[in-house]
């Protein structure tokens, strides 16, 4: 059973270590420190360990003894109301494929207890209530998710590139009402984006991922503060410079692929048809 807690939302990740079962290397040595109402983003290549950082934050695996807190607490061993993980096995859920309502599934997750927030989302996210759920778009069902998991309150919410299908316009108002989200209310987002779009002085922190390490962290405004003027003046942002540099210098670091020997970063999950698992999937074994 989930547990309720008072302190702030905060993140804190402590020499995390972490491997498979099989012996390959998730995520090694990782050290964090995500203060509350912070908006970070996770950055890195694909492989570069982001989803098994997520899944370890939102205690969907075990994690060596003290060496995750989230809002004062293990989120494996003690559980969190309240933290929200949108991910792989979220995106895949099929129910939101079959011939379905909207507002079916929204009061499936909550909608009726929460109207104020399920009609926000619905505004914000453009949908149309009417909308059967197998004849619409991938962006628009995308859409309908994110309102799905996003419907009940949370504190912690760790998002794992789950916006890619969406429209620029439907992208930016989402990405407006997380910064409101988080000015208004305690709360907290970590953001694994390959997008950039719109993203330019959205980020409160940055952290730098590759090989399953953490090569840096911390304040956005810092780490942007080391773009050079020339470089920021190039028509992209300083964000997408930063992001440029050091992707392009963790290629030259991880050299071919084949000598990667690190554990894949995703796994393949299976599902049944049922509504849950919308942010609120309940802990279970280590995978």
């Amino acid at each position: 059973m989930a547990s309720t807690n008072a302190h702030p939302p905060s993140i804190e990740v402590n020499d995390l270590t972490y491997t498979f079962p099989d012996y390959s290397t998730g995520v090694s040595h990782v050290t964090l420190s995500l203060p509350p109402r912070s908006r970070t983003l996770l950055i890195g290549a694909n492989g570069a360990g982001k989803t098994t950082l997520l899944r370890l934050l939102a205690g969907k695996r075990m994690a060596p003894s003290g060496t995750i807190s989230v809002s004062g607490v293990d989120p494996f061993k003690e559980g969190l109301e309240g933290v929200t993980y949108l991910g792989l096995e979220w995106v895949l859920n099929a129910i939101v494929r079959t011939d379905i309502g909207v507002d079916e599934l929204l009061r499936s997750v909550g909608g009726d207890a929460y109207p104020e927030r399920r009609d926000e989302l619905v505004a914000v996210l453009d949908i149309d209530t009417a909308w059967r759920m197998h004849a619409v778009s991938d962006g628009e069902r995308r859409r309908v998710q994110l309102a799905m998991g996003l419907v009940r309150p949370w504190t912690v919410l760790l998002l794992d590139e789950i916006t890619v299908d969406l429209d620029v316009w439907s992208r930016a108002q989402f990405l407006d009402w997380l910064r409101r989200e988080t000015e208004s209310r305690e709360c907290t987002v970590v953001y694994a984006t390959h997008v950039l779009d719109n993203l330019a002085g959205w980020p409160t922190h940055l952290v730098h991922m590759h090989l399953g390490t953490v090569k840096e962290w911390g304040p956005a405004k810092d780490l942007l503060a080391r773009v050079p003027e020339e470089r920021a003046a190039s028509g992209n942002s300083r964000l997408g410079e930063l992001v440029l540099t050091w992707l392009r210098d963790d290629l030259v670091e991880r050299g071919p692929r084949s000598q990667n020997k690190r554990g894949p970063e995703g796994k393949t999950y299976s599902f049944g048809s049922g509504l849950g698992g919308y942010g609120h999937e309940p802990k279970g074994p280590p995978s």
